[in-house]
């Protein structure tokens, strides 16, 4: 803020990430004697805006070595990331050539490091790390600490590929800590799911992407503004691998995405699902990112509905069934001239059939870019049948999310 400020607000920043945590903290800023203190500045969506692009390019990301943490202590964090000098991620590093793995990492954190620690317990994420894997937590809890891969994947299987020019987690520091994508992930993937009611014990609990989450929903967003409205996509998520937060995330980015001319790429984005708990995880997530009613909007009364909140202005990303959506053929002629992304949660058995069939008519009845046999920039084939058949182009853009059984 460029005016005075309370006395101590080093004191009140304490209580704010105490009480409200570090992601809402940086996102939002704090509020002290009436004025408002910002702790980063996030890239906006559009260039259009130079001030903010200015104050973004302001923003101080550093890396301590061996950081001490605990008072009275010789401890030490190999790594620690800050924001601005807010503490957002630790990291253990270990090396194969001195015997050690990223198994010894992570039983540093379940046994050496106390989870009630106030940077601990404020730092975001937390990475056990060697030269050959990867491996995060949200959550520190003593032996009880749950680790999560956080690989590339190798041959359709855990690890990583070589790399022939360095360590096979290269990518980590190379791509993932990158400054501009760091910032991203913090401003527009990592969320808190809140305390559920009624419950004393639980605390929030933050989701941090695993990286095929974060990789695909970049590559789909990457090729959308590249490329513009017309293609389509393929996502397989194994069981448990996170897939309603890949829809979340990926719903939310393309809902205010902009190419390099800084055009909205899509006006709506339109969600295909039968479940229930999608829309509530939808409405939660972009709410965290941000805090404006009615950018979500669920169907759930007819096709009526469906086709006011598709021509309307308010909602950005629409939540309705199957069922709903091919009857906006009878009014289909009444759409303005628009683009929309149509993301479809093909995970269950509702999705197949008549209606199925119906929704891939109203998908290829937008606009036909594409000839018959036009290749897909995405590749491989789509067990669904998304794509459409020969001489039928897609709907602006599809993306089909699937449970992948091996």
């Amino acid at each position: 803020a460029d005016t005075a400020i309370g006395a101590r607000p080093d004191d009140r920043l304490a209580k704010e990430l105490e009480v409200r945590g570090t992601v809402d903290v940086l996102r939002h800023g704090m509020v002290d004697l009436g004025q408002t203190i910002k702790l980063a500045f996030f890239r906006p969506a559009s260039g259009l805006s130079p001030e903010l692009i200015e104050r973004y390019g302001k923003n101080r990301l550093t890396v301590t070595w061996q950081l001490p943490y605990e008072a009275g202590s010789t401890k030490t964090l190999d790594l620690c990331l800050f924001v601005n000098g807010v503490p957002v991620a630790t990291a253990e590093l270990k090396n194969h050539l001195t015997g050690q793995t990223v198994a010894q990492a992570v039983e540093q954190y379940r046994t050496d490091r106390d989870p009630k620690n106030t940077l601990l317990k404020r730092a975001v994420v937390h990475f056990a790390v060697d030269t050959e894997q990867a491996a995060m937590t949200t959550r520190l809890a003593g032996k009880a600490t749950r680790f999560l891969p956080f690989n590339r994947g190798h041959d359709l299987g855990a690890g990583n590929p070589p790399n022939p020019d360095g360590h096979r987690t290269a990518y980590l520091w190379e791509r993932v800590w990158q400054r501009d994508a760091w910032l991203d992930l913090l401003n527009r993937f990592v969320h808190v799911e809140p305390t559920p009611k009624g419950s004393k014990k639980q605390a929030p609990l933050t989701i941090f992407p695993r990286f095929h989450q974060w990789d695909a929903v970049l590559a789909m967003t990457n090729a959308a503004r590249s490329n513009g409205a017309g293609d389509d996509y393929l996502v397989e998520h194994s069981a448990g691998s996170g897939k309603s937060n890949t829809i979340a995330w990926l719903a939310h980015r393309l809902s205010s995405l902009h190419n390099d001319a800084d055009e909205k790429v899509f006006d709506k984005v339109v969600v295909i699902t039968d479940r229930r708990v999608l829309d509530k995880q939808l409405q939660d997530t972009v709410h965290q990112f941000e805090h404006v009613h009615g950018v979500v909007q669920r169907i759930d009364e007819d096709s009526t509905q469906l086709a006011e909140a598709l021509t309307g202005q308010q909602a950005r990303i629409i939540i309705t069934t199957l069922q709903k959506f091919p009857y906006v053929t009878e009014k289909i002629d009444s759409l303005p001239d628009r683009t929309y992304a149509v993301i479809v949660d093909e995970a269950h058995s509702s999705q197949t059939g008549e209606s199925a069939t119906k929704l891939k008519e109203v998908l290829g009845s937008g606009a036909r870019r594409r000839g018959a046999g036009q290749a897909d920039r995405s590749g491989g084939g789509c067990a669904c049948r998304c794509r459409g058949g020969p001489g039928q182009a897609a709907q602006p853009v599809v993306l089909c999310v699937h449970r992948h059984t091996e």
